[in-house]
């Protein structure tokens, strides 16, 4: 009850709106999961999440309507094609990431807000160019950067270790404000001591998993600043019972990180 009573303004529920970018084309490795972990972690608070969808064809969305844009995987393929479609909004992109909207963007969405894409053949996919990094492929296309991956982040005022999934051929080059040092894994690329992308109201990461599951704190520093961005006020979010998620990142960490 307390949950929900502190979650009401005027007598009415809290709400936050979520659009989805391209489900039918960006869903590797289980992305969506990040939403339905956003969903019962705002419910649990009595906030009710409204989840948009935008695919190609669709009736164009005002990015700056939303308090979260979410984007996840897909391959080369699937990127050429969404980038045609994705630049005709980039004025409106720009304005909403400056306008303080959240974007959580997945491997393929994380590279598609950068300058470009190179792919292995040597073809260049237009990026929005919001932020100044770029991705190229090496031409080998066994390697990869693949496997399990942590990294230690900064996110708000807390410290913490991330753990995720990579699997990415792009090599992203010029971060200059990473999501996270590296611990074990690759990063943006091939033994690189960095990972992601990081700013204030952004998270662009290669970290499948899906990243939230794994990682309440993030899911929690994103429900925080949505709350206190759209309500001007400041939010405290009740505890969850992260016991079993905990454990399960006790031993994850302590495996990999041996």
């Amino acid at each position: 009850m307390g949950a929900h009573l502190a979650n009401k303004r005027g007598g009415r529920m809290k709400e936050i709106k979520l659009l989805y970018l391209y489900p039918d084309m960006l869903e590797l490795y289980g992305d969506y999961g990040n939403i339905q972990v956003l969903k019962y972690r705002m419910e649990k608070r009595g906030i009710n999440l409204i989840i948009d969808k935008y695919s190609i064809g669709d009736k164009a969305p005002d990015f700056c309507l939303y308090d979260i844009v979410f984007a996840g995987g897909g391959a080369d393929n699937e990127q050429t094609i969404l980038s045609e479609d994705l630049i005709r909004y980039k004025d409106n992109i720009k304005d909403a990431i400056n306008k303080g909207v959240f974007f959580l963007l997945i491997c393929g969405a994380y590279q598609l807000f950068g300058k470009y894409y190179k792919g292995v053949e040597g073809n260049v996919i237009p990026g929005l160019e919001i932020f100044d990094y770029y991705t190229e492929a090496i031409e080998d296309r066994t390697k990869r950067c693949i496997g399990n991956i942590v990294i230690n982040t900064k996110i708000g005022e807390t410290e913490t270790k991330v753990i995720g999934f990579e699997n990415h051929g792009g090599q992203t080059y010029n971060i200059k404000t990473p999501f996270g040092k590296v611990i074990y894994g690759n990063g943006n690329k091939f033994e690189d001591s960095e990972e992601g992308f990081f700013k204030k109201n952004v998270i662009a990461t290669y970290l499948h998993g899906p990243l939230l599951s794994k990682n309440p704190v993030i899911a929690d520093y994103i429900i925080k600043y949505c709350l206190e961005r759209k309500y001007n006020e400041k939010s405290m979010l009740n505890e969850l019972d992260d016991t079993f998620e905990n454990k399960c990142r006790e031993q994850l960490i302590n495996s990999f990180c041996k």
